[in-house]
């Protein structure tokens, strides 16, 4: 395959089974299961969807692309990636994870480790010497890490917890979910296994439940993960696998605007009366904007998150009076979000109570810094 630079691969889709009828557009198959001969084997691959389908392979080889990884896996959505990677060790694994991270995975890790007998711990990652206290050689399974992590986008030094973690025998995992391969590619930082919520800024249209999982290598744990998806029936669907390709395509376009924008957002904010705080790892005073300059490239993602002045009850009347950002959950889709994270994520949460999530669309960003000085005011 050619070495195309990421915007062509989105734009074309890598596909390396053509459809006969010349269609640009891989055509949907809803076929759940497939001819066999009488030995059992088919010669096309396919036998039964748990398994995979032929609308599969564009999608996990564009994707794959743009990551650099060996091999890719779609699931049903990011929690099914995310829990099949962690289900593919043995009993008694320990894990280390980031004490900023999406709550989604803290909360199934809370509910689900020890059914699994799978012990947790987790760092502050930004302090290095607080991860290589915390592995246990010969025990620690995964160092897992997000980029930038949600919701203070805090960046990680992956080449470092890479290193970290391989001398202690253990796998680094990365959620590139906010990022994106477009803006950073773990795998090229040492990382193992890198897994995404397609949900977000894959898709980026809030219409398809999606996740990925994608590794450097074909190993044993690589195939553990597979089995995980296809017997606990954690595969895409073939119509959100068609509209998951169909929104790839303009991923680039999505992701440049997006960033761009939450530039613009976050030094807007950066000097508001009634605000006290803007995480942004565009912003130079951002604490993990050196690293950022070094991690990512091509921009900082299109997530901003800001604490306003008041607590909590002053950030929920600025949510009731934007009239652009929606309140909502979620993240990468073309519409820009709004959300107070203290109040979705309960009272166990140590996010500030009057922290708003900024998900950056792709509209006017004149039109969205009004609204949000507006609602402000």
């Amino acid at each position: 395959m050619a070495q195309y630079i990421p915007d062509t691969i989105l734009a074309q889709g890598i596909c390396d089974a053509h459809d006969p009828t010349g269609a640009v557009v891989s055509p949907i198959h809803l076929a759940t299961t497939f001819l066999r001969p009488p030995e059992g084997y088919s010669e096309t691959g396919w036998s039964y969807s748990r398994y995979g389908y032929p609308g599969l392979e564009q999608p996990e080889a564009t994707l794959k692309a743009l990551e650099g990884a060996a091999d890719c896996r779609l699931f049903s959505s990011g929690m099914s990636a995310m829990s099949a990677v962690i289900l593919a060790q043995k009993p008694g694994a320990h894990c280390i994870f980031p004490i900023d991270m999406y709550h989604g995975m803290r909360t199934w890790l809370k509910h689900c480790s020890s059914h699994w007998n799978i012990r947790i711990d987790h760092v502050d990652m930004t302090d290095l010497d607080q991860v290589r206290a915390a592995v246990i050689p010969g025990t620690t399974t995964i160092v897992w890490a997000e980029t930038p992590s949600n919701p203070h986008w805090y960046l990680y030094d992956l080449a470092a917890l890479s290193d970290i973690a391989h001398a202690a025998g253990a796998r680094l995992v990365v959620d590139n979910t906010v990022a994106t391969p477009l803006l950073t590619r773990p795998l090229a930082f040492g990382a193992d296994i890198v897994v995404h919520s397609a949900t977000k800024y894959l898709n980026g249209h809030s219409d398809v439940l999606a996740g990925a999982a994608l590794t450097a290598a074909k190993d044993d744990f690589w195939e553990r993960v597979c089995f995980n998806r296809d017997y606990h029936g954690g595969i895409l669907g073939q119509f959100p696998a068609a509209l998951l390709m169909r929104g790839m395509r303009t991923l680039h376009l999505r992701v440049a605007r997006a960033s761009e924008t939450a530039m613009a957002i976050a030094e807007a904010c950066s000097d508001h009366p009634d605000v006290e705080a803007v995480f942004y790892p565009g912003l130079p005073t951002h604490p993990g904007h050196a690293l950022a300059t070094r991690q990512m490239t091509g921009g900082f993602g299109g997530m901003v998150s800001i604490v306003v002045r008041g607590g909590a009850a002053a950030a929920e009347r600025v949510m009731t009076r934007t009239r652009i950002f929606k309140p909502a959950t979620s993240l990468g889709g073309v519409e820009s979000l709004i959300e107070r994270r203290g109040a979705i994520e309960g009272p166990d949460s140590h996010i500030e109570p009057g922290l708003l999530r900024l998900s950056v669309g792709v509209e006017a960003a004149t039109d969205l810094i009004y609204d949000l000085k507006a609602a402000l005011a």
